[in-house]
């Protein structure tokens, strides 16, 4: 192979990623399977895990799954506890599982701060201490937390998403400079909008269902928020992922990469 390829081979390395059955996880699970990593797909719904790892290993990908609830410290740390006596390594950590909510300052809850909190920060401190314990012994290793465009705009609609990233940009940035010694490297990506099922809960009919003419608009009106005037697609995130994921980013830590097409330059 090439220095390219060689760069981004992943081959025998292993990669978790939570939230990975669909969306940006799962964009990002299939690129890095693409370049031969083995991946472990997370969600706190058994049923959809397993049937993205049975989908990716169908086309010839290897993949497993696991349910795990991301805001209980125990399950995951049994979960890379379980990665690492199957496999003997863990290479790369994605703390993708998020929800969102629509509260304002003056109206959010206290349970909904707490609901939040806990997936959307809580989250990422317990995946991204329990792969440090187990990347500082190997003297290697690739962390990446996903925030959110949300981190550098005011947003009074989703105030306690927002603030839940924010706290996890932050834990990031200084987790890179503690881990930094240990050759273990910490990023995050802060999305920009993206067309992603998480996304569509504003064009749902009262079944359900997705009301394509209101997407379509839905997704026009989104698309406005940036320079490019183009919505954003899961690959657009996945490929900033598997860039951190690889040895072409050996040398990057602490950084924040925003594929949101320009968006923040207008704020």
């Amino acid at each position: 192979m090439g220095i390219v390829q060689d760069t981004y081979d992943m081959t025998g390395r292993v990669a978790i990623i939570t939230g990975a059955a669909r969306g940006l996880g799962k964009a990002a699970a299939t690129l890095l399977a693409d370049v031969g990593a083995h991946v472990v797909i997370v969600d706190n719904r058994a049923e959809l895990a397993a049937a993205t790892a049975a989908e990716l290993r169908a086309a010839g990908y290897s993949a497993d799954s696991a349910e795990v609830d991301v805001s209980k410290r125990l399950e995951v740390d049994a979960l890379v506890a379980d990665v690492l006596a199957r496999h003997g390594r863990l290479d790369v950590m994605i703390n993708n599982a998020g929800i969102i909510t629509e509260s304002g300052p003056l109206d959010v809850t206290e349970d909904e701060l707490d609901r939040v909190h806990a997936v959307n920060f809580r989250g990422v401190v317990y995946g991204s201490q329990a792969a440090a314990r187990a990347m500082i012994p190997k003297r290697k290793g690739s962390i990446i937390n996903i925030t959110s465009g949300a981190v550098d705009a005011p947003t009074p609609f989703m105030i306690a998403y927002a603030t839940a990233k924010a706290a996890a940009a932050q834990f990031s940035r200084s987790l890179a400079a503690e881990l930094g010694p240990h050759q273990v490297r910490v990023n995050t990506v802060a999305p920009g909008w993206v067309d992603t099922p998480m996304n569509e809960r504003h064009v749902l009919r009262e079944d359900g269902t997705v009301d394509p003419e209101r997407k379509a608009a839905y997704v026009a009106q989104r698309s406005k928020m940036s320079v490019m005037g183009i919505p954003g697609e899961p690959n657009d995130q996945a490929f900033a992922m598997l860039y951190l994921a690889s040895d072409a980013a050996k040398f990057v830590t602490g950084q924040v990469l925003r594929p949101n097409g320009g968006v923040s330059m207008l704020w």
